[in-house]
């Protein structure tokens, strides 16, 4: 039984299998939405704090993660397209029990929530600096209710093109910013390999940054979100498991050298003054007296191509799983569901995705770099969850089916992970309490 009531709504024809090299690059798309959802404002800020209070010496941690991110996002897609009775990840999980789906889905509210949140700060800050007018919590509401327009009548080829051209418009800035100022290879290739926790510098330990960024960018929640998109595609059945795999890794390494670029920003303009991350404009701050007015725009347009995108992707995601996991608790395991996005609860979640948040930009509410920091601590204390649970579903013939179960080392890297993420689950909680 077809169980993808997502790739009804999509109002296109079933795509084609691809075949040729310009068949896959034309086909490639879902691993961009999804890495740009995944950016959001952690990766921008981990990466930019770790940089400028630790040099490249935490370097190690951004490869672990993004590592960690590709092999187990990989395996969310394969339960996605090779199960045997072509059901959602989040349905596996509920035949493995059936509280899975309803906490899951709690959890996206909950997270949708605290995320929306310091993504909305996060840009309204950017426009009040950029244009010198106005207040953090008007233009967050302002972006909000566009976002609401293009959230509430979604049409996946628009939003792709979208994201492209966010894509587009942030790699100039960024990667032309970190040229800019000048990378180096030699510090980035020993960072990677040295394995070092150094002191705390600034407000914040290298337990917690570390921490912080396997959260963000190694796996949380939000990984979860990928099948949706590839709901939307049209990407359903086994055949589409290898362009799925080579678009997910075009993601990542839009991953990689975005984080790497906002990286070297960090170390090689702040680092080296002695200076450290506390506030939104810090990195921009500095950048103007070394790049000039323009510099600091240039950055400010690439972070609101990331902010923005993190919002319209963590609001499409978090209302589909929501709505999904909603729906398989009330249904049970074996009826077909409505399609999400047409479902009453998924517009309810996108409201509070959006506008619930704006809260936060009220006078004296925490910052956003405070915010961002310790919400990606936190979600990593999901990840034992989320890894326990999809091992097994993928380990077993029952679930998944014979022929796609996880063969041997794919068992190995689920274990490894699993502990990983006790361990990440361990020191988010206890960097986040010595904190207060």
């Amino acid at each position: 039984m077809d169980k993808s009531p997502a790739a009804e709504t999509t109002g296109a024809p079933a795509p084609q299998v691809p075949r040729t090299f310009f068949q896959y690059l034309r086909s490639f798309g879902p691993g961009i939405v999804i890495a740009m959802t995944w950016m959001g404002a952690g990766d921008v800020v981990e990466s930019a704090v770790a940089g400028g209070n630790y040099g490249y010496a935490l370097m190690w941690v951004l490869a672990l993660a993004l590592v960690v991110r590709f092999l187990f996002v990989s395996l969310i897609a394969k339960y996605q397209l090779c199960n045997q009775r072509g059901e959602g990840v989040l349905d596996g999980l509920g035949r493995l029990h059936p509280w899975y789906p309803p906490f899951l889905a709690l959890m996206g509210f909950v997270i949708g929530h605290i995320q929306g949140a310091y993504l909305i700060v996060g840009i309204g800050e950017i426009s009040v600096n950029v244009t010198g007018i106005g207040y953090v919590w008007l233009w967050g509401l302002f972006w909000n209710l566009v976002t609401l327009v293009i959230v509430f009548r979604p049409e996946y080829g628009r939003l792709e093109l979208l994201f492209k051209v966010l894509l587009g418009l942030l790699s100039v800035s960024f990667l032309g910013a970190a040229l800019w100022v000048g990378p180096s290879p030699t510090k980035i290739l020993q960072g990677v390999f040295a394995f070092d926790l150094p002191g705390q510098v600034g407000p914040f330990g290298s337990l917690i940054v570390a921490i912080g960024l396997i959260g963000t960018i190694g796996g949380s929640l939000a990984n979860l979100v990928y099948p949706y998109f590839l709901e939307q595609k049209g990407w359903i059945g086994p055949a589409f498991r290898r362009v799925q795999f080579y678009d997910l890794l075009l993601g990542i390494v839009v991953l990689i050298v975005l984080d790497l670029a906002i990286w070297t920003l960090g170390a090689e303009v702040l680092h080296p003054r002695g200076l450290t991350i506390a506030e939104m404009d810090d990195l921009p701050r500095l950048l103007s007296t070394i790049l000039g007015e323009g510099g600091r725009l240039l950055f400010y347009l690439g972070l609101f191509a990331v902010l923005y995108t993190g919002l319209v992707g963590q609001a499409l995601g978090f209302g589909a799983l929501c709505s999904h996991g909603y729906q398989r608790w009330r249904a049970g395991p074996e009826v077909k569901l409505q399609a999400y996005q047409a479902h009453p609860s998924y517009r309810w979640v996108v409201v509070w995705c959006l506008i619930s948040p704006v809260v936060w930009t009220a006078p004296g509410m925490p910052g956003f770099v405070v915010m961002t920091v310790f919400v990606a601590s936190a979600s990593v204390v999901l990840i034992p969850l989320l890894v326990g649970g999809l091992w097994w579903i993928t380990a077993k013939a029952e679930y998944i089916g014979a022929e796609y179960k996880n063969r041997l080392w794919e068992n190995v890297l689920m274990g490894v992970l699993f502990a990983l993420g006790l361990w990440g689950a361990y020191g988010s909680v206890k960097s986040i309490a010595e904190s207060f």
